[in-house]
């Protein structure tokens, strides 16, 4: 079987899904694998290196007419599906909620696509689950980026000059994100809060040293994945309005609240930005998918009109390109081990299979997930 990786072509995208520490256990696995010349670049990885791994270095279209599985980050441009002939079988982010018409040309064409987003959160798919580590690794960026965007040093200083308070820190969604957040700004000395709509995730905050803020907004909870569950719109209005109180006072806010495949929820109201300090920075993790902030421009940066910088990037994963691209390739090496068939000489796509069924969107010619089939369909 010949697995095929393509440069990404997404702007400003610096990972790969494919490392050569993947690609020496991919050709141990039994693959044949092919990279495109350059495919490493933007995480520092150079063509010798894939070379000195087994892969074999070629060009765009040469590779992708070869391909039995394709594997991407993000979903791939139109050119690539139709370049890719049929029964072939793609892996990768997908997007599946947002791009329909995307998934519909999968199915005509009669490709098979793994959509990592799909990866369910069970014990031992854990290894697997490439949201899980890209949000890890957006946590820690978060902070990071805040940090050199902030006027303000971030632990308190003791000097002859004076007492330098420690910088107090806000983050709102205490997932793996959130987590990762909370650890990295606590690391860097900062005095740190954070809210969540689930209760449950009370002690894994105060474990991290962080204050957990509590707001009664009345019954909530979290889906059988760990997602927060979508909150009504009375909800939301009583949360900005107790949350407006705690975002005057904190000189970083970092937003971390997402509803999986729906629009991620506003939760900071440009009021409650106006109500913050001069030089207060807001990183909004969920940019990509409509913005947590009021006045959240994804993929750019805005400095309000009160001195707050609010800071939009969609690929945060990106900052810290090698070691995103390492978890990553290890999280599509252990799906594909998984689905790994001697007899089938490759992966067999077994859909009765817990793992390889839940993520497995489109074969023989249909879209499996029926929430996605009827976004599908509604875009006809």
């Amino acid at each position: 079987m010949r697995i095929v990786v393509l440069k990404e072509l997404e702007p400003g995208e610096t990972r790969v899904p494919v490392t050569p520490q993947v690609v020496g256990r991919l050709t141990r696995l039994g693959a044949k694998v092919g990279v495109e010349r350059g495919v490493g670049a933007a995480a520092l990885l150079d063509d010798a290196e894939y070379a000195s791994a087994g892969a074999e270095l070629g060009g765009r279209a040469e590779l992708l007419a070869g391909a039995d599985v394709l594997l991407h980050v993000n979903p791939p441009p139109a050119d690539v599906v139709e370049g890719l002939r049929e029964g072939a079988i793609t892996a990768g982010f997908l997007d599946p909620f947002f791009q329909p018409e995307l998934v519909g040309r999968l199915a005509a064409r009669n490709l098979s696509s793994i959509a990592m987003e799909l990866v369910p959160r069970s014990t031992y798919a854990q290894k697997m689950d490439a949201l899980s580590s890209q949000a890890s690794l957006a946590g820690y960026a978060a902070v990071v980026v805040a940090a050199e965007r902030s006027s303000q040093a971030f632990p308190m200083m003791s000097t002859p000059a004076g007492t330098i308070p420690p910088v107090r820190v806000l983050v709102i969604g205490a997932g793996v994100a959130g987590l990762q957040a909370i650890a990295t700004a606590k690391r860097l000395g900062a005095r740190v809060e954070a809210y969540d709509t689930r209760p449950v995730v009370k002690e894994q905050v105060q474990s991290l040293g962080a204050k957990f803020i509590e707001i009664d907004v009345g019954e909530t909870g979290q889906t059988e994945q760990g997602y927060a569950k979508e909150l009504t719109a009375e909800q939301l209005e009583l949360q900005r309005k107790q949350m407006a109180r705690i975002c005057a006072h904190s000189d970083i806010v970092i937003t971390t609240a997402q509803v999986f495949g729906r629009q991620a929820p506003t939760i900071i109201t440009a009021d409650m930005v106006a109500g913050m300090k001069p030089g207060s920075v807001i990183v909004d993790l969920a940019a990509s998918t409509g913005g947590n902030v009021e006045g959240t421009v994804a993929g750019d940066e805005v400095l309000t009109a009160g001195g707050v910088r609010i800071v939009g990037q969609t690929n945060m994963p990106g900052q810290v390109s090698r070691d995103a691209s390492q978890m990553y390739a290890n999280n599509l090496y252990f799906l594909l081990e998984h689905a790994w068939s001697e007899d089938a000489g490759g992966v067999k796509l077994d859909t009765e299979d817990p793992v390889v069924g839940a993520c497995l969107l489109t074969a023989a010619g249909e879209v499996r997930d029926e929430r996605v089939k009827a976004l599908v369909k509604g875009n006809r």
